[in-house]
């Protein structure tokens, strides 16, 4: 073992979906800093291309595409294609999510239905398709966001946390099934991230400073801060590392937050 490269991504062909804005566009630029070609694939075309070109500038290997997760077929044709064109595809991360924050009882059937088929639907989408492509090449890393809301919820976050736990169980049934192809699956854990899906909070300083203080950091995190997360799973230095939820919630699910009175 070379510990000099392990976390390098050199040869590398990535795809990452939601990679237009916020933690997706973190991650596909330290992909890409890391070694790898990364495919930033996102509904907002104009959004992709321009970290695609701030991948470029720096040195690294990008190019953009134009892909709703939603669409099983499309996110086939996707996959297929960079395999074809590349000889391979050796990372998928699927990023994008969606939140209607209210509670369980005023939710209408619409939006339960458009929770679900993005969170969860999507994710399904890309892990079956580049499951199936990595169990046939013989390797792989697949990847997906999950949250703290896989094992803690709050009143207004119901679906959202059913669709984050079951994200999780995916991630996990498939990564006992793959095993034995070589093909690793994870699912990352952010706590509250300073990305357009927290927007609503942000716009109230009592929310925001009431999720800074979840964090034993006391502040929120940084979409540039789960991208370590991202590369590590992605590489090499996580070989043996499959089926797991990955935390990078600034110590969120490790403290109950009585911390009065002071030690």
């Amino acid at each position: 073992m070379d510990y000099s490269k392990m976390f390098r991504l050199d040869g590398k062909v990535a795809l990452l979906v939601g990679g237009a804005s916020g933690i997706g566009e973190a991650s596909a630029q330290a992909l890409a800093a890391n070694g790898a070609h990364v495919v930033v694939a996102d509904l907002n075309s104009e959004g992709a291309e321009q970290v695609v070109g701030t991948i470029t500038a720096q040195g690294g290997s990008a190019e953009s595409r134009v892909l709703d997760l939603t669409d099983a077929a499309a996110v086939k044709d996707t996959v297929t294609d960079i395999a074809r064109r590349h000889g391979h595809l050796d990372i998928a991360v699927s990023s994008p999510s969606i939140n209607v924050r209210k509670p369980l009882l005023d939710y209408t059937q619409d939006e339960f239905e458009r929770v679900v088929r993005v969170n969860m639907g999507g994710t399904f989408n890309l892990l079956q398709s580049a499951g199936r492509l990595m169990s046939d090449q013989g390797g792989g890393s697949v990847m997906a966001f999950s949250s703290v809301r896989s094992q803690v919820v709050e009143p207004g976050q119901s679906i959202y946390a059913a669709t984050k736990a079951g994200t999780l169980q995916m991630l996990r049934g498939l990564a006992s099934e793959l095993g034995s192809r070589n093909v690793r699956v994870n699912a990352i854990g952010p706590g509250v991230i300073d990305t357009p899906l927290t927007a609503q909070i942000r716009k109230d300083q009592t929310w925001y400073d009431a999720y800074a203080q979840k964090s034993v950091f006391g502040r929120w995190g940084k979409p540039e801060e789960l991208a370590g997360a991202v590369v590590f799973l992605a590489s090499d230095a996580a070989s043996y590392i499959t089926g797991i939820i990955l935390y990078v919630d600034g110590g969120w699910t490790a403290a109950d937050g009585r911390f009065t009175p002071p030690l």
